[in-house]
């Protein structure tokens, strides 16, 4: 199966592909705030550059894509048709730079947690997860 884009078009897609502010990640934000969460957001100081930070916890918080760094869920196990290898070699690659990170952030006394993309899609859900990896309890 050849790609529907021509290169330029796919190098525009693949461009638009961002790291910061993802849907996701905006999403887990709001559920956290709501929660009476503060945060530092993308902290460059520690290792993998956590998406949300909760310093008084000590606690790095990482918003993974399902696709881009492999969960075990129906969208994180799909793979391209089209230049397999690349991309198995690519989320392998952002496997191991993350399990590199999380190491270095307990090295250094930190709580790497990880939220996926698919656990982002229910807001209720969402906020029960994250007041479980943070343990906190909500203000009423």
């Amino acid at each position: 199966m050849t790609d529907v884009f021509n290169p330029a078009q796919r190098s525009a897609v693949m461009r638009a592909v961002k790291s910061k502010d993802t849907a996701p990640e905006l999403a887990v934000r709001r559920a956290a705030h709501a929660l009476g969460l503060r945060f530092r957001l993308h902290r460059a100081d520690l290792p993998g550059k956590p998406d949300l930070v909760f310093p008084a916890r000590r606690i790095a918080l990482f918003v993974h894509g399902c696709f881009w760094h492999g969960h075990d869920c129906p969208r994180g196990a799909r793979m391209p048709q089209t230049n397999r290898a690349y991309w198995q070699a690519k989320i392998a690659r952002n496997m191991a730079r993350d399990s590199l990170s999380s190491a270095a952030l307990k090295k250094l006394g930190w709580t790497p947690r990880t939220l996926w993309e698919c656990e982002t899609r229910d807001p209720a859900a969402l906020s029960r997860r994250i007041a479980r990896l943070l343990a906190v309890s909500r203000k009423t």
